[in-house]
């Protein structure tokens, strides 16, 4: 049975969990090195541009697209762990709610969502 997205997500923040409750970490700390990975993730993403344009003359072109893709995809998996991790409880949830907040700033209504003619919103 595939595990849905979420799942995994929470399995691998209570791992992360269980690891630095091993370390004698507590919750602050746990959640400041949290948020510092995505940091560091980030910046192995522009990293991996800087490679993919060749933009260092020390290096070259060291990096493909292809490898900008897998970066970007662990600054997002590194922030759905980090937000697992400080909300078990309703992450998706708030996530969810997150998005649409910021899309309703950025996004023109759907049709579905506009009034038809003659209603008044």
């Amino acid at each position: 049975m595939e595990e849905n997205v979420w799942e995994t997500v929470g399995r691998l923040a209570r791992r992360f969990d269980a690891h630095d409750d091993e370390r004698g970490l507590d919750q602050a700390q746990q959640w400041t090195l949290q948020v510092l990975k995505i940091a560091e993730e980030t910046g192995e993403a522009s990293q991996a541009v800087i490679g993919a344009r060749g933009t260092n003359p020390r290096k070259g072109n060291s990096h493909t697209w292809q490898d900008v893709h897998a970066e970007v995809a662990d600054v997002i998996i590194t922030g759905m762990v980090s937000l697992a991790r400080m909300r078990p409880d309703d992450a998706e949830q708030y996530l969810q709610r997150q998005l649409a907040a910021k899309a309703a700033k950025f996004l023109p209504a759907s049709a579905a969502d506009r009034p038809s003619p003659g209603e008044t919103a």
